[in-house]
């Protein structure tokens, strides 16, 4: 009864979040982290949540390394343009 009670909450709070984070996709708010922090609450109880996590945490992670270097990209050519700071 204990395990069943627990599966229901955990899915409960864990659909809760992932459908705030889908939500948030098309509303202000931090869509993707609210999915990623979704299936991470689901992927206690569920084989399947424990693979969409670990493929949307292996792809929010490659998102930030890409957004890094792109930015780095943006900052050493602007600072090539503009050596002494101006605009």
């Amino acid at each position: 009864m204990q395990l069943a009670a627990r599966r229901l909450v955990v899915t409960i709070i864990g659909g809760a979040v992932l459908t705030a984070g889908l939500v948030m996709i098309v509303t202000p708010g931090p869509g993707l982290l609210g999915i990623v922090a979704g299936l991470a609450i689901l992927a206690t109880e569920y084989t399947w949540a424990k693979r969409a996590h670990r493929w949307s945490r292996e792809r929010w992670r490659s998102t930030v390394e890409s957004t890094k270097h792109k930015v780095a990209t943006h900052r050493a050519e602007r600072a090539a343009r503009h050596p002494d700071g101006e605009d």
